[in-house]
């Protein structure tokens, strides 16, 4: 094996694609700063029980796992940032009031999460803590939609979700609850014939109510129809309303659809969900929803909702990046020749160094200036 092989699914990232990653991650923070997010940079490994509290099963199985040579203990390198975030929120910082965090950072995963999919996601997104009404959750949609605006996107397709209905239905369903695990991989594969075999020995009003999730997709008018086929159960209802709710708020999207079997979170949420489409990808390009109960494991329940999306995966989508204009410069001793190079540089100028047999073969930048010593000055010329 070439010493120079990656393991499957990661990937350099090159110049030309890494400016495109960092200039769209600059952007994306600046803007979650202007809403009043604050930045925190979570550590690329924990103890895995602290990194695994709170979260799902899937979190679990994404999770790389290694001893730590120090204290013989298991660690576990972050699959995802959104429970070490809670973490901070309920552990360190410790307030009262709401509170608006943002991080950015690498991700690794033991598995691609989705077709073409990188395993190491560069993950990107904000949470609220501290607030369970609806307004917490459509200022997330609004940021996250905004985010893909600063992108270029212009055609996107919001698709919501409540795993408050799937809780209500296998609330008073013992046999039920314990496929929990099963019942969300068929419910978020829509495979309805392993679905009609898992569900098989259940009551009957359990297993009707789990075999229609996979119809209710489409619009608006989903919502009608569920409240016709669904169990007049209070969890139901309630959840339906903030889907219709939160379905009017979603403005920026172009589409907005109703999809009630779209559990594909990492199974530690605990309300409404939501997963954002783009032309050009296969996979969600963004996802989030409320987690009210991650907080618990770390010793201090607070509401919460957030969402995530991977930068490498958004910035596939963006044109190809112009070279970025430059000057090209002679290297030397001459104090005029480095105050002038410094003073172009502060100006936000890039100056490249003409070093001896350097051909200048870079694929960010193209010299098309050159500084010149003409009658006892250094001065800009245009190349041909």
């Amino acid at each position: 094996m070439p010493n120079w092989l990656l393991p499957e699914n990661i990937a350099d990232v090159l110049p030309s694609e890494a400016r495109k990653v960092e200039e769209l991650r600059r952007a994306i923070i600046d803007n979650f700063h202007l809403y009043g997010y604050e930045l925190v940079m979570p550590p690329m490994l924990e103890y895995l029980d602290s990194l695994l509290a709170g979260a799902g099963h899937d979190v679990e199985l994404r999770t790389f796992k290694l001893v730590d040579q120090l204290s013989g203990r298991t660690l576990g390198i972050r699959a995802d940032m959104t429970t070490q975030v809670a973490r901070i929120d309920a552990h360190l910082l410790n307030r009262s009031s709401i509170t608006r965090l943002c991080y950015s950072g690498s991700v690794l995963h033991t598995r691609p999460s989705g077709l073409h999919a990188t395993r190491e996601p560069l993950q990107i997104g904000a949470e609220i803590y501290g607030h369970a009404g609806l307004e917490a959750d459509a200022e997330i949609q609004e940021l996250a939609l905004a985010s893909l605006a600063l992108a270029g996107v212009k055609h996107v397709r919001m698709d919501l979700c409540h795993v408050g209905i799937l809780c209500a239905i296998l609330e008073n369903d013992a046999d039920a609850r314990k496929d929990e695990a099963m019942l969300y991989a068929c419910l978020r594969a829509k495979d309805v014939p392993e679905l009609q075999k898992i569900t098989a020995k259940y009551a009957e009003d359990t297993r009707r109510a789990l075999l229609a999730l996979p119809g209710l997709y489409g619009d608006a008018s989903v919502l009608v129809r569920a409240r016709e086929v669904l169990p007049k159960l209070p969890g139901i209802a309630r959840a339906l309303n903030e889907l219709e709710s939160l379905s009017k708020l979603a403005g920026g999207a172009n589409v907005i659809t109703i999809d009630l079997a779209d559990l594909g979170g990492y199974q530690y949420e605990s309300g409404v969900m939501f997963a954002i489409y783009v032309d050009g990808l296969p996979n969600a390009v963004a996802r989030g929803g409320r987690y009210d109960h991650v907080g618990e494991a770390f010793g201090r329940a607070r509401p919460a909702t957030g969402f995530s999306m991977d930068l490498r995966e958004l910035a596939r989508l963006l044109p190809a990046a112009a070279p970025k204009r430059a000057i090209r410069a002679p290297w030397g001793r001459d104090a005029k020749l480095h105050a002038t190079i410094a003073s172009l540089r502060q100006s936000g100028e890039v100056v490249i160094h003409s070093l001896s047999g350097d051909e200048n073969d870079q694929d960010e930048f193209e010299c098309d200036r050159a500084l010149v010593f003409e009658n006892g000055n250094w001065i800009i010329k245009n190349l041909g």
